[in-house]
């Protein structure tokens, strides 16, 4: 053993002990000679001693091993703030096992980091501060709570292939080609979303896999091309089965990782109501703001313009920003009024709650504001913004202006936990793009069988789903639903979708297959992981819970991937590359 301690482990009960420690320089006090070297590793700090003996040429983030006595600090020198803080050790060898051959392009220690790509393409350095090393740990805890609370109600982890068949529906795959069938290619898996339903159909009723999914698509803020999900699929379950389960799972991985206990039971909200009270399928309720509905109100009012969105079936609606008069004036309206039309509505209106009224809305509402103060609940220093138009443009609108006013205005009340579930999605979206509906979940989720009948001839929109999704202060961190076991009705979906039956074969021809021998009711879902931990670790980034993540643009800084390959390799795979490698 190169050591017999860690950097955190050594206490006042360990004084006279002669220890080994290795790890990195973290910085070095010079005192006339005598050098104080705090080592550091995962584990914490341990300050070194060194006499005027050692003549070393000792640099910030070597790594050397120390052999030396456990000995107490003197009482004026104790430190507080480290674990370690009561010992020292008093070198007697120090090894230099690496040494920096150059100035290092940031220092871990240091409080002003450097910006992101300068961090990701040095993440091995990233990864030696505390931050990053705590947060790839809760990572572990996370993973390793979810493994045990899974295992100890009997379900069992397996494996999926990662090289599979291509069966796009929504995202684009990550393709490989074949070398031992020249022109064909492998699919790298958005979801073991197929698999874990014929793990379903083969009797293995309780399965979980904590997987490496891939997904070619634009990234964002949330977004990677490969993440990690926490797949679960369960048969002979009903929806309640499956969140109760899954209520569980979360409610243990809180307490183990952050000693927090989370409701019994998550509220179930249906996705209407969320559209319709937040402009959000993914609200972050700790923020308030909720949508009132102030049509009937408007139907009176003097100002034509709003009356007459009214008549032709548009909706009036608002929300109340809390102690927001002193800060509400024309120039911030402007920057409202410039969301709100971004999606699609003419303005806002706006009045404010003051010794004397302010807004935009005051000229049309003289009516009718007092009104709208009751039913909105206003108290004095409180703003009321509204807009007007048809409904699913106002509730995207307002949605965004309530989501830019909590982000910029009320992140203090973004504290603890808002846990709960969205139920009842629209089975189908119109694609403009594709000029078909689409599966908004995806299109192996049970549609509810009294809305498939009543509207598969008439309007696919209104077709719920029997799927549900995790949101957590605000992200959806899961997805999931009970699933088609039967051919028929799951050839029926295809069939509204506007797949041919070859499209049908050449895609989904094996599952369809597997469900005539025998398919048990199932369903399931899919936690990202990722973001789970980034909530848990209190971060807005994914990337700063992963290892190695890629950049927005997909690329990764450290390796330089993606990156062109030889013409060897592309004659062994028969591909030629007829293009550039314009963007």
């Amino acid at each position: 053993m190169l050591r017999t301690h860690t950097c955190g482990e050594l206490r006042l009960s360990d004084v006279n002990k002669k220890v080994v420690l290795a790890g990195w320089i973290d910085r070095i006090r010079d005192l006339g000679g005598v050098k104080f070297v705090m080592l550091r590793d995962r584990y914490g700090q341990t300050q070194i001693v060194l006499s005027k003996d050692f003549d070393l040429d000792l640099k910030r983030e070597a790594v050397v091993r120390v052999e030396g006595v456990v000995r107490e600090r003197p009482k004026d020198t104790v430190n507080r703030e480290l674990p370690t803080g009561e010992i020292e050790v008093l070198a007697e060898r120090v090894e230099v096992l690496s040494s920096p051959q150059r100035e290092l392009p940031f220092y871990p220690g240091e409080p002003n980091l450097p910006s992101e790509d300068v961090r990701l393409k040095y993440r091995y350095i990233d990864l030696r501060r505390k931050e990053m090393t705590d947060r790839i740990i809760t990572r572990h805890r996370v993973a390793q709570a979810v493994r045990q609370y899974l295992s100890s109600l009997g379900f069992i982890e397996v494996e999926t292939p990662f090289l599979t068949k291509s069966t796009p529906e929504g995202a684009r795959d990550f393709l490989v080609p074949s070398r031992l069938k020249p022109g064909t290619f492998y699919a790298l898996p958005q979801s073991p979303q197929l698999f874990k339903q014929l793990l379903m159909v083969g009797g293995l009723d309780r399965y979980f896999q904590i997987v490496r999914c891939f997904r070619d698509e634009d990234l964002r803020a949330d977004r990677q091309p490969e993440f990690t999900q926490i797949d679960i699929e369960m048969s002979f379950v009903t929806r309640e089965d499956v969140l109760e389960t899954v209520e569980g799972m979360v409610r243990y991985v809180f307490k183990q990782v952050l000693d927090i206990d989370l409701a019994e039971k998550f509220d179930r909200l249906s996705y209407q109501y969320c559209l319709d009270t937040y402009g959000s399928d993914k609200p972050d309720r700790r923020i308030g703001m909720e949508f009132v509905n102030l049509t009937e109100h408007f139907k009176n009012s003097d100002y034509n313009v709003v009356k007459n969105i009214v008549e032709n079936g548009g909706v009036v609606k608002g929300f109340v920003v809390k102690n927001f008069a002193s800060k509400m004036s024309r120039k911030v309206a402007e920057e409202y009024e410039t969301i709100v039309k971004k999606n699609g509505l003419g303005g806002i209106l706006w009045f404010a709650l003051e010794n004397e009224m302010k807004g935009s809305a005051l000229k049309h509402l003289k009516n009718i504001y007092e009104e709208i103060s009751r039913a909105t609940r206003m108290n004095q220093g409180d703003v009321c913004l509204m807009v007007a138009g048809k409904p699913t443009e106002v509730n995207a609108a307002l949605g965004e202006l309530r989501k830019t006013i909590g982000d910029t205005h009320f992140a203090h009340l973004k504290v603890g936990f808002d846990v709960f579930w969205v139920l009842d999605f629209p089975m189908f979206e119109y694609s403009e793009e594709e000029g078909r509906y689409v599966a908004q979940h995806h299109p192996f989720t049970m549609p509810n069988l009294e809305d498939l009948d009543r509207y598969k001839d008439e309007d696919l929109s209104k077709i719920r789903a029997q799927s549900y999704d995790l949101v957590i202060n605000g992200y959806e961190v899961g997805s999931g639903s009970i699933r088609i076991h039967n051919r028929d009705l799951q050839r029926e979906v295809f069939r509204l979708m506007q797949l041919s039956e070859e499209e049908i074969r050449i895609k989904f021809g094996f599952l369809l297959e597997a469900f005539q021998y025998g398919a048990p009711p199932h369903g399931g879902i899919a936690l990202g992981l990722d973001r789970l931990v980034a909530i848990i670790c209190n971060v807005s980034s994914i990337r700063e819970v992963i290892a190695f993540p890629k950049t927005a643009s997909g690329v990764c800084p450290l390796t330089g991937a993606p990156d062109v390959v030889s013409e060897q390799q592309l004659r062994e795979l028969k591909i030629r590359i007829t293009g550039g490698n314009e963007v």
